[in-house]
């Protein structure tokens, strides 16, 4: 075989994997495991923060958009906690709202929040009974819900990279009307 069409062979092969990382910004909606779809409405989701304020996703949803997170405090949630932070941060004053919900014991939510300096509004469900009402076994899962509670984006899975909330970020720029914010 030749040099020009050894070379030739040896990029054709390797075109897909140089590819490969420019399709893991967007993440495949068909990879999420719910039975809950896009455009669908949101499920009626209640639950009580620590201090035992109701948290209400239509009465959130009636004012603005809603980013609903079912997450834990493993590695990969911890570091991606900050891109979502960073998102709740860039449109909050634009009418999104954010919501955490862990899937861990009470005291210890209560220890990562401070050490966090967690800057949204968060709920403890370490029974998984929101897992349930959003139809889904992965953490973390993520549900942008738009105003007036339809189902905007579903982004399931761990990506410390900060991928899953830049994408998040994307769609939730649109929600506000606002340029989409680096969440870093």
């Amino acid at each position: 075989m030749t040099r020009s069409l050894l070379f030739a062979a040896v990029t054709m092969a390797a075109i897909p994997f140089l590819a490969a990382p420019v399709a893991a910004e967007e993440p495949a909606a068909a990879a999420v495991k719910t039975g809950l779809v896009v455009g669908q409405q949101a499920p009626d989701f209640k639950i009580k923060d620590s201090s035992g304020k109701l948290i209400d996703l239509a009465e959130l949803s009636a004012e603005g958009p809603v980013l609903v997170r079912l997450t834990c405090g493993c590695s990969g949630c911890d570091k991606e906690l900050g891109y979502f932070q960073a998102l709740h941060e860039a449109y909050k004053d634009k009418g999104l709202t954010s919501v955490a919900v862990f899937k861990e014991p009470d005291a210890k939510v209560e220890t990562y929040v401070k050490e966090k300096k967690l800057n949204m509004l968060y709920a403890v469900d370490t029974d998984g009974k929101s897992w349930d009402v959003f139809q889904t076994k992965t953490m973390p899962t993520n549900f942008l819900i738009e105003k007036g509670g339809k189902i905007r984006r579903i982004a399931a899975g761990c990506d410390p990279s900060g991928l899953i909330a830049q994408s998040l970020a994307k769609e939730a720029a649109k929600l506000v009307g606002e340029p989409k914010a680096e969440a870093k």
